[in-house]
Parts: structure tokens; sequence; C-alpha cells
């Protein structure tokens, strides 16, 4: 993810313009902000950023998805942004359907009427037809979409992918 940050296109898109924060997630009751809200306002501020991303403890345990907890646990933080944003995206980043806690449809559709864009980034190694679960439960809001990368090895690209096609805003 870090060095999704850092490609040229993306941090030139991001800087001066975004404020960013990481939560990772798990199953339900598994949410754990790893990076606070951080205003991009430098490169400096970016570059502190994608350190703390590429510095991150697994806090959390894996196994189960609770989806529909991590996308709670996103509303809450976007109640918290110190700033008014122009946009709000969540990226939602996963390996597997959601199999635990509340269903994410119902909170996805939530938010999407708050006008908040929910985006995917599946990797289907081991769910090969998890973009159907993501487009059917998960993504939503305006010019919401998902990608996907085969293994943890395509991941930093497809980020790059989803980065830049969301810093060039909502096709709508």
């Amino acid at each position: 993810m870090a060095a999704a940050l850092r490609d040229p296109t993306v941090a030139a898109g991001l800087t001066g313009t975004s404020i960013l924060t990481l939560l990772l997630w798990s199953g339900a009751g598994q949410q754990e902000v790893i990076t606070p809200w951080t205003r991009i306002a430098t490169a400096d501020d970016l570059r502190a950023f994608t350190d703390s991303v590429d510095n991150m403890p697994r806090i959390v345990k894996a196994g189960a998805t609770a989806i529909g907890e991590a996308l709670l646990a996103a509303l809450t933080l976007l109640s918290n942004v110190p700033v008014t944003p122009k946009r709000n995206v969540v990226d939602v980043v996963g390996d597997g359907r959601s199999n635990e806690g509340t269903p994410p449809g119902p909170i996805r559709d939530r938010m999407a009427a708050a006008g908040i864009t929910i985006n995917g980034l599946c990797i289907l190694h081991e769910e090969p037809d998890l973009l159907n679960s993501y487009t059917e439960e998960v993504i939503g809001g305006p010019g919401a979409f998902a990608v996907t990368c085969r293994s943890y090895t395509d991941f930093t690209e497809a980020m790059r992918q989803k980065l830049t096609r969301e810093i060039n805003g909502p096709v709508v």
C-alpha cells in the first residue's frame, strides 16, 4: 500500500488536497486505527503517512471477515474528520467475503445515501469470485468501483490503479 501511495502520479494527486487515515480490520470488534487523520499538505506529510503504513503492525487477528463492522468503523471515522472534505471515499481492501458481524449491504446503502463512495480492492487468491460479492454487498455511492488482483504480489499495482482512478474523481 505504501509503495502505491509513493507512486509519483498518486503522490502528486494526493499532495495538497487530501486527508487520509488507515483503519485495519478483520472480524467483529477487530478494527484498529493505525494512522489517524493526516492532512497531506506537503510531500513530507505524505512521506510520514506512507512510513506509518510501511511500519504498521498487524494488530487485529486474521481469520474472520466483518466488512459491515469495518464500514461502521469507517462511518465513525468520517464523523470525526477534522475538516469538511469535498468527497468522502472509503476503500475496502480484502481477500474474503463478509462472514461475521453486521451484514455490509445495509451499512453500504446508508453510506451511499449520504454521498459517501465505497470502493473496493479484491484480492482473489482464495475466492476467485470475490468481485461479485463486493459488487453486490460492499461498493456503493457516487462513482463506486472495485478492482481486483490475483495475489498479494499484484497488490501494489492494483492499489496504484485504484488510487489513480479515485484521484481523478468519480465518474457518475
